[in-house]
């Protein structure tokens, strides 16, 4: 039985790590370096390093924090933000990083995934989805959304005017008129090795995962599926893994500020009878 990842998420901003509510009203969090030590001290699975503005600003990720984060660390490194081509991705992944996440790069040029995956391989390569749920009516046709792709699981259409997501870019403040699930699908085809998925109605709430959009994606694609997004308590990531199923939680707010350490999740979660890696 493969077991469940606890990811902590590292939002950096002017070489910061930051946390918010959905994006905005950021608050400092600490030192990046300092904070990656002490999550691989917590035994986290993987760290996940977001340069969250680098894309709404049009630079470039920011290499030397990169470095100095991956060369303090042993665990799985994964960074996004700001990746505009090949050259970017060869730039961190020389840097440390493990793996890449694609998120506002891939929207705009779709093949870049296939690119990618081809010259360094689909398991380090992440599509990163921020979704937003979006009313019944299509903002695009202005005509009701319809029945949906089908569960690989079951076989049964899904019905998406009840449950239907947008991508979002560029920090969640630009639409995109795309369908989250078939976006998902879309990036699995093109080479994709994993899904890094984000509600943005639920970001920073600690309100807990948004199960229904999880499990939407995780039940859409063959790939890995990281729910992020709303994490309060150690029940939400039970949740999201029993019924969302989803293949790894990433989390930052209840790690940054105390609330609970990697460790006291992932007890909870094997309690429960989830298998993690203690």
């Amino acid at each position: 039985m493969l077991t469940k990842r606890i990811i902590p998420c590292l939002d950096v901003k002017d070489g910061r790590v930051v946390k918010g509510v959905r994006f905005v009203s950021l608050r400092d969090a600490g030192d990046p370096v300092a904070t990656a030590k002490q999550y691989e001290k917590q035994k986290a699975d993987e760290l996940v390093f977001l340069d969250i503005t680098a894309s709404h600003e049009g630079r470039s990720t920011m290499v030397d924090v990169v470095r100095r984060v991956a060369g303090n660390i042993f665990m799985p490194f994964t960074v996004g933000g700001g990746i505009r081509g090949i050259g970017d991705i060869r730039d961190l992944l020389n840097a440390g990083a493990d793996k890449v996440s694609l998120n506002t790069a891939a929207v705009q040029r779709p093949q870049l995934i296939r690119e990618a995956a081809r010259r360094f391989g689909s398991q380090c390569i992440v599509v990163a989805i921020d979704a937003r749920r979006r009313d019944p009516v299509s903002r695009l046709a202005g005509m009701p959304v319809g029945r949906g792709t089908k569960n690989r699981r079951t076989g049964k259409l899904a019905d998406r005017q009840t449950n239907s997501w947008e991508v979002v870019t560029h920090g969640g403040r630009k639409p995109t008129g795309l369908d989250a699930v078939a976006w998902a699908r879309c990036a699995e085809k093109l080479g994709a090795g994993e899904i890094l998925l984000t509600s943005m109605d639920f970001d920073g709430t600690k309100d807990g995962f948004d199960i229904a959009l999880t499990r939407a994606v995780s039940e859409a694609v063959a790939i890995p599926v990281i729910a992020s997004g709303g994490a309060g308590t150690k029940e939400h990531f039970f949740d999201v893994f029993r019924s969302g199923r989803a293949d790894a939680a990433l989390a930052a707010s209840i790690f940054h500020y105390g609330q609970f350490t990697v460790g006291d999740v992932k007890t909870y979660l094997k309690k429960r009878g989830i298998a993690v890696r203690i």
